[in-house]
């Protein structure tokens, strides 16, 4: 019973934790490369907690005796002879004892047979007595191998080693090197619970993750998905037949696989924990699950009011607040321990979810729960947030004492149902060494795609397995080639697609990989080098696809597999177009400019259904393939001699897919919106690209569904350098602020900072300036959807589309912001859509003209002064469209 397991183990770990820690030192994770340096153990994951390579060896024999006894685990033998014969072993025999001429390999330990004992004794081995369940002695060495756990599983966890090491081809005669490994878990429950919102797991996944789990020393899997309506809307009503045989067969499945089945029913909506009645159904419910085999329960109580009964009897009984809701949980808890988990030998301790399940705080609720509900209870606790970022042993100290109880983490990685439009594909980080040990287990909940989330819980396995040996990076690598099938292009494709998926509450840069790779372009201008990573990049989708073994996988990236096969596209354009402006084949890279849009459209158009039928948008390398493309026309632009459009930023982080970019799309529908409330020096920020006029700036800020969300107490301030900042105005209590600066200020950055720390959060919806700018006048009149300020308003994105063919003597004038000298004047025009005319330009003699215009990029030579430009249409023919006038 994990009653006493749960003790027993924490003990062991306290005692066991300093063993660990010194092992740790000397071992070090598991090579991330393809083989291991001469001398040291094969790669093993999760890295055990003491390997070391023996001075002799074994040869794989084409014959091999196999010693198993009556009562060892059938699991750990199928697995060892899977292994052997992948390893080119082409007969096992079994056999009570070893034959001459053949390696002998014996499975089970102690508990199972008596021969292993001996075996170990003549490699000069220990057997695994004192190891906390799971753990396991493998020994390689003196023509034999010996697989003994202390208990069955870790029988089974030693045969999932074996499996490792003997990968290395199909090579009968092939020859092992010696091998000691004693290994043991460093946190008793390990494992997955699938609680999540959103589409649940088929069927068939769930048996391929159990498969999974077992290969992964996990042993624990928690059925909740929050959208199964007989988990909790439904809770009451028994499951139809069909739906209780499948959950019968993932029930004997993971026991197959030395996992654990959790059955989590969440009563919270609708139960009333002062009736019989509802106690009852919560036990009867329990029943039929404990009558196909589950032996493990819980009641999660999360995502519920504890404010509001569900009935009059609760108030009366009870009172109100948080204190007489941790009563009554504690009260109905206590009784499903006692009527169902006591009275049912075999059943695991008891684990619920509390209603504050996501801080260390103190309170009335956590009180009622430490004080009221049994002792051997597990809670369940996310951490320090309900995603945390970072978890920590003086965290998970406090919350073992503020809530009285064992800590079992529900730790919400990788979990995307809160960002449906992302694959969250990046190594488990930000858990301190040392946690493990003050924990009764952990478990994390899995994204909504079941084999995309391999990745992350492969890292979570080893992680949970020995997290002083765990190293991210080296976990991730090793993920990476496992999903690869050990090819090595597959498994750099795979990284390049997963680096795009990177970016998470717990490691929160975006794309490493090819941010790295951008951010050296930008330093060195190897347009070359840059080009290569981004054709890898684009590369990789179709790589996968053709070679990744796991079908489940393409399956559930499938948008965003387009999606990255498009920004790919979309970059490479932007840098081909970079990289002819710098060339000076400036008319070729506006024809690539134009194409950009809408490769960048295309990019943006892959979506993933919701199962509340709406549709996201799939991201992939956000803040960074995207960030790339603008930057790119942002320096082109820079060229040409325009601004562009202004560049947003944020101190604060973002919630979801409302980037700062959307403070300058000049929708106001669609906004930046921050991941937490503004404190004190917080700002939004604009890089308007160089040193201008600032005329009028307008900060719209809240959003229909959100109008507290603004700051509510700041300043807007403006600076040349982006270093001194001088005050435009500051506000307080103000959702939209607009403000003229004094007419000559000038300034290439502005912000709007947080002077006092606030409660909301903060949404902008549009950010930006409307200064001096060129006058456009004439015709022909602007379509619908179109200004003929678009023509002049130093940003070729724009488009002045007239609404007609012009007629005789019709003419487009930009009357310029002030007087200048002029070198030179471009036309820019649409590919396609260029018409003809004349330009002239007006000076102190008046108009005269300058040169025809009839291409997409026409430059002409412009010698003297002029405060104005002219462009006389030839009468008929099409209607023009005019990106651009540039004096330059």
């Amino acid at each position: 019973m994990w009653r006493t397991k749960v003790r027993r183990r924490l003990s062991r770990s306290v005692v066991l934790g300093a063993v660990t820690a010194l092992l740790a030192l000397s071992l070090g994770a598991p090579s991330a490369g393809a083989a291991p340096p001469p001398g040291s153990p094969p790669p093993i994951t999760p890295a055990p907690q003491s390997a070391t390579v023996r001075a002799d060896s074994v040869t794989l024999t084409g014959a091999v005796t196999l010693v198993a006894g009556e009562r060892s685990d059938r699991a750990a033998v199928q697995v060892t002879e899977r292994a052997l014969k992948d390893a080119g072993v082409r007969r096992i025999v079994r056999a009570d004892g070893p034959r001459s001429g053949r390696l002998t390999v014996w499975v089970g330990g102690p508990t199972e047979q008596q021969a292993s004992a001996t075996a170990l004794r003549a490699l000069g081995l220990d057997g695994p007595s004192g190891l906390p369940e799971g753990g396991h002695v493998l020994g390689i060495g003196a023509g034999r191998i010996v697989l003994s756990g202390v208990d069955a599983t870790g029988t089974y966890y030693a045969a999932q080693s074996l499996k490792q090491v003997l990968d290395g081809g199909s090579h009968p005669g092939r020859k092992l090197r010696g091998l000691e490994v004693r290994d043991w878990p460093a946190t008793p429950i390990r494992g997955v619970i699938e609680g999540f919102y959103g589409f649940p797991w088929s069927h068939e996944a769930r048996l391929d993750q159990l498969d999974f789990y077992g290969a992964h020393k996990m042993n624990i899997y928690v059925y909740s998905p929050k959208d199964d309506p007989y988990l909790r809307e439904k809770w009451r009503e028994p499951y139809p037949a069909d739906q209780l045989a499948r959950i019968k067969e993932l029930v004997d499945r993971a026991r197959e696989r030395h996992v654990e089945f959790t059955y989590a029913l969440s009563p919270g909506l609708s139960v009333c924990y002062s009736s019989d009645a509802d106690a009852e159904a919560l036990t009867d419910k329990f029943r039929t699950l404990w009558d196909i085999g589950v032996r493990t329960f819980a009641v999660p109580l999360d995502d519920i009011s504890y404010t509001d009964w569900n009935c009059p009897a609760d108030e009366e009984r009870w009172g109100t607040g948080g204190g007489a809701a941790g009563a009554a949980q504690a009260h109905l808890l206590n009784r499903v321990n006692k009527d169902f988990i006591a009275a049912h030998e075999g059943a695991e301790p008891l684990q619920m979810v509390p209603t504050e399940y996501y801080d260390v705080k103190e309170t009335p609720y956590k009180k009622a729960l430490r004080e009221q509900l049994d002792k051997d209870v597990l809670v369940e606790w996310t951490g320090v947030g309900v995603v945390a970022p970072t978890m920590s042993v003086a965290e998970a100290k406090q919350a073992r004492s503020v809530f009285g109880h064992p800590i079992l983490t529900w730790d919400n990685y990788p979990v995307n149902d809160y960002v449906p439009g992302r694959l969250l594909l990046g190594p488990f980080t930000g858990r301190e060494a040392g946690l493990a040990e003050q924990l009764a287990g952990i478990t994390a909940n899995p994204m909504v795609q079941p084999y995309a989330s391999k990745l992350a819980l492969h890292t979570v396995a080893d992680y949970t397995w020995n997290d002083r040996a765990y190293d991210p990076a080296a976990s991730w690598k090793s993920a990476l080639r496992e999903l690869a099938g050990g090819e090595g292009r597959t498994a750099d494709a795979l990284e390049w697609f997963a680096d795009a998926s990177h970016e998470s509450a717990l490691d929160p840069r975006p794309a490493p990989r090819l941010a790295a790779s951008v951010e050296k372009f930008w330093r060195d201008g190897d347009a070359a080098r840059l080009d290569r990573d981004l054709a890898a990049f684009g590369r990789a989708p179709a790589v996968l696809r053709a070679h990744l073994p796991e079908q489940g996988f393409l399956d559930d990236a499938a948008p965003w597999l387009d999606a990255a096969e498009a920004w790919a596209a979309a970059d490479r354009t932007a840098l081909d177009m970079l990289t002819a402006a710098r060339s000076g084949e400036t008319a070729r890279a506006w024809k690539l400019r134009q194409k950009l849009p809408r490769l960048l459209a295309h990019a943006s158009s892959f979506t993933v259904d919701v199962l509340d039928g709406r549709k996201v948008r799939a991201l992939v390398a956000e803040g960074v393939a995207d960030t790339f493309a603008d930057e790119a026309t942002a320096a082109f632009d820079r060229l040409l001699g325009v601004p562009g459009r202004p560049k947003a930023g944020s101190d604060l982080g973002t919630h979801q897919s409302n980037a700062p970019a959307r403070m300058t799309d000049g929708d106001d529908l669609t906004y930046y919106w921050s991941d937490g409330a503004p404190g004190p020096g917080d700002a939004v920020t604009l890089d308007l690209r160089s040193v201008r006029e600032l005329g009028t700036v307008t900060l719209a800020m809240g959003t229909p569904g959100s109008p507290e969300d603004y700051l509510h107490k700041g300043v807007l301030e403006y600076s040349a350098d982006g270093k001194d900042w001088k005050e435009l105005e500051a506000f307080t209590g103000r959702e939209e602020v607009t403000v003229t600066a004094p007419e000559g200020t000038e300034a290439r950055y502005l912000r709007a900072r947080a002077s006092a720390a606030q409660e909301n959060w903060l949404a902008v919806r549009e950010f930006g300036i409307s200064g001096r700018v060129a006058e456009v006048t004439g015709g022909p009149a602007a379509a619908e959807g179109s200004s003929l300020a678009s023509a002049a308003d130093g940003d070729p994105g724009t488009l002045y589309r007239a609404a007609r063919a012009p007629e005789a003597d019709e003419s487009l004038t930009v009357t310029l912001e002030s007087a200048r000298e002029l070198t030179s004047l471009t036309v820019l025009q649409p590919e396609g859509h260029a018409v003809a005319a004349t330009v002239e330009v007006h000076g102190e003699e008046g108009w005269r003209p300058v040169g025809e215009v009839a291409r997409p990029f026409d430059r002409l030579d412009v010698k003297g002064g002029a405060d104005a430009v002219r462009l006389r249409w030839r009468a008929g023919g099409a209607a023009p469209q005019i990106a651009e006038v540039i004096p330059g």
